[in-house]
This record gives C-alpha cells, structure tokens and sequence, in this order.
C-alpha cells in the first residue's frame, strides 16, 4: 500500500467519523426537540382536563381563558384582573373586532355563581369596560336567578358545562351565541369526596 493509498484511508475513516458525528448529534437535537414537544402536548392535554382547571389558582385560570381566547384568535387579549378590577379580568378583540370582557370565576365544582355577581358585572361591564360582547366564565354553575338576570341584560355565560368544550377545542366564537338561561341546569355538581 502506497503514501497516497494509506492517506485516503485515513482520510476516509476521518471523514466517515465526523459525518457519524454530525449525525448522532443531529439525532440528539431532534430526540431533545421531540421530548420538548411531548411534555408541551402533555401540558396542553392536562390542562384539557377539568380536573386540572379546578387546581388552578385564580390569576392561573384567568390567564388561562386569555390564552383559549388567543387560541381561537382574539387579538389584544390581556389579562387584567386583581384588586379594583371593575369586574373585567381579561379583555380583547374577537376576531370580528368587536370588543369582549371577560369576569372569571374559578369555583370549587360543587359551588355556584349568583345573580349578586352577576349584577356587579352588569354594572361595570359595558359603561366603564365598553364591551361588545360581556362574558362570564365560570368553572361551576349558575343560579336559576343569575341565568335569568343574564338573560334579561345580555350577558354571555360559560358555566362549567360550555367551559368544558371551550376547553377541548370548540372555538370561543361557536360558544358565544348559547343560551343557557333556556337550556343550561343549575343543578350543582357534586363535591369530591
């Protein structure tokens, strides 16, 4: 074997060597690029799950329906509830461009949210907050009295039951225009035991 035979070998071996590495390093940033996206589709799955929206804490949830509002493509979505709030914990645009205010309410399952809320919201929601479109989300049921009171002015309500398929994809905009005054229940779900 010549200099020029024994050159092209090690040549070869060296160049074989480097692409092997190439690729087992193009397989760790994939494998690590994979594991990333699982545990992110892992986290969006949980959060899926009523269970895990009941262990949310209050900004946790409020951020939470910005981000479902965002997903089905409101714009200017921001979360904006604490202390003097005036009843708007998030507002945005819905796609359409109509204004929307959002009052949260992250109950335990077996509570429900009465009309004494819900005329605290009436009052501020449209003068102070300019709504289109006022939305009351609530990880529990309505009062037969709220659901009627709601009627009467207009107000949009997610009670756990809609908060379930907004929840599992079906999009804000197909939510919006249920009534649950005439077709929701104000039975209460029963506590965990």
């Amino acid at each position: 074997m010549g200099t020029g035979t024994v050159l092209l070998v090690v040549l070869a071996v060296l160049a074989a060597g480097g692409v092997t590495g190439t690729l087992v390093r193009a397989g760790r940033r994939e494998a690590e690029a994979e594991k990333i996206r699982l545990a992110e589709q892992a986290r969006v799955q949980a959060l899926r799950s009523m269970e895990a929206i009941w262990l949310l804490g209050d900004r946790e949830f409020e951020e939470y329906v910005a981000e479902l509002c965002r997903r089905d493509g409101c714009t200017e979505v921001r979360r904006v509830g604490g202390a003097n709030d005036l009843g708007a914990d998030v507002i945005g645009r819905l796609p359409d461009g109509r204004k929307i205010v959002v009052q949260c309410k992250r109950y335990a399952k077996h509570r429900t949210v009465g009309s004494p809320d819900l005329q605290k919201f009436n009052g501020t929601v449209r003068d102070e907050h300019g709504a289109d479109v006022p939305l009351f989300v609530a990880s529990c049921k309505f009062t037969k009295q709220a659901r009627a009171f709601a009627a009467r002015r207009g107000l949009v309500l997610f009670d756990v039951d809609l908060l379930g398929f907004w929840n599992s994809g079906t999009p804000l905009t197909a939510l919006l225009d249920l009534d649950i005054g005439r077709s929701g229940t104000n039975r209460k779900l029963a506590p965990d035991s």
